[in-house]
């Protein structure tokens, strides 16, 4: 039996090319320094385990959730946006609950566009959003984002045509895998451009909670007239430490967020009740744990670009995230660079190309070891005498 044309069309699974090659160096015995990976290393919360812990005593966690996710969680996302944004969200018709954002992300062109229709992507981009474009059986344009405007997409220089065929509008700031923040200014002119040329806007804030300098990332819906034209993603998975819950949810435009719920009532039955209901908790709850973690990914990030600047490593340092976006010594393609790092210094990071064409010069370092290990990755490096 043959996989259908839609899974024969799916590109392929960059990260998991990325696992294979770092485990295979493991099962060799040798001591692999992870920078590649995006999984957060720190445990949740004692206290959001425990409210986990509580809800799945509750023989009423054991029925079907209702389809559209728990009133509680809804309510939650609304406050939570409401205490950090100052942003009204109706928790009737503005929330949709998702299982990972990974999913809001995939499915929305689905729920959306049709075959053939156009969508905007930026260039590097996290690769899982071209998992949509492929079964959605859409087409894109992509908007290059440069060291030089501060990694923002300049929508002055996309072609009239490209900007009328437009559709959907996919922007990710604080972003993976360059780190920049996006800024007041750029969000009302994305809002502006999507209704000038009626495209419809979902901005993935992934990484909202992690900024660094004192800066707090802004987020999508706080530039006026931001819900009349789009939607913003925001997980868990980063701000709480709960990757592996894979909880999320939408929230803005009431007639996107009602595309979400209808494919999804199709799709799902939405998520465990005992989840919904301490992902509730961790949004409402006392929020100490969130400021500890930021501070600790920006040490980290303090160290990493200290320890590469002592070894020659010209970088510059990440606004928000916790990734770092490094440039890849003269000599070398992003591919060769990361599969040197691999082989001759045990050290992984992700290649730059695997993010798009605009990717390649750059690796993309996780923050995700402690400083320690941080420090021995670039003693590690400098051993090569690549920067000497």
């Amino acid at each position: 039996m043959e996989f259908s044309k839609k899974l024969q069309q799916l590109p392929p699974q960059f990260f998991a090319s990325l696992v294979q090659k770092v485990n295979a160096a493991i099962a060799d015995g040798r001591d692999i320094i992870n920078l590649g990976q995006g999984n957060p290393d720190q445990p949740t919360p004692v206290h959001i385990v425990d409210a986990l812990q509580q809800a799945a005593e509750n023989p009423i966690s054991h029925k079907y959730p209702p389809f559209r996710g728990i009133e509680e969680l809804r309510e939650a996302a609304a406050a939570f946006y409401l205490r950090e944004y100052g942003v009204h969200i109706d928790p009737k018709t503005e929330v949709a609950i998702v299982g990972g954002t990974k999913i809001g992300l995939v499915e929305l062109p689905l729920a959306l566009m049709n075959p053939g229709d156009y969508m905007l992507l930026p260039d590097p981009v996290y690769p899982d959003y071209l998992s949509g474009v492929a079964l959605a059986d859409i087409q894109f344009d992509t908007m290059p984002l440069l060291p030089e405007n501060n990694f923002l997409p300049d929508y002055n220089t996309l072609g009239e045509k490209i900007k009328e065929r437009a559709k959907l509008l996919y922007i990710n700031y604080p972003n993976n895998p360059t780190g920049a923040i996006a800024t007041n200014d750029f969000f009302a002119e994305t809002v502006a451009f999507a209704k000038k040329y009626n495209i419809a806007v979902a901005h993935d804030f992934a990484y909202g909670a992690i900024g660094f300098d004192g800066k707090k990332p802004i987020s999508f819906l706080q530039a006026e007239g931001a819900k009349d034209v789009g939607i913003e993603f925001y997980t868990l998975s980063k701000t709480f430490n709960m990757a592996g819950w894979r909880v999320g949810f939408a929230v803005g435009n009431a007639k996107i967020i009602e595309a979400i719920q209808l494919l999804q009532d199709h799709l799902f039955c939405s998520l465990f009740p005992a989840v919904q209901h301490a992902a509730a908790h961790a949004l409402t709850a006392e929020q100490t744990a969130v400021e500890q973690l930021r501070a600790t990914y920006e040490s980290r990030r303090n160290v990493l670009v200290e320890e590469a600047k002592k070894i020659g490593w010209q970088v510059e340092a990440p606004a928000g995230s916790f990734f770092a976006w490094l440039p890849v010594p003269q000599g070398y393609t992003s591919e060769q660079f990361t599969d040197l790092l691999l082989n001759k210094a045990d050290v992984a990071v992700a290649n730059g190309k695997g993010f798009g064409e605009f990717g390649e010069g750059y690796v993309r370092v996780g923050l995700l070891v402690c400083e320690e290990r941080l420090r021995e990755a670039m003693q590690r490096i400098a051993a090569l005498n690549i920067f000497s």
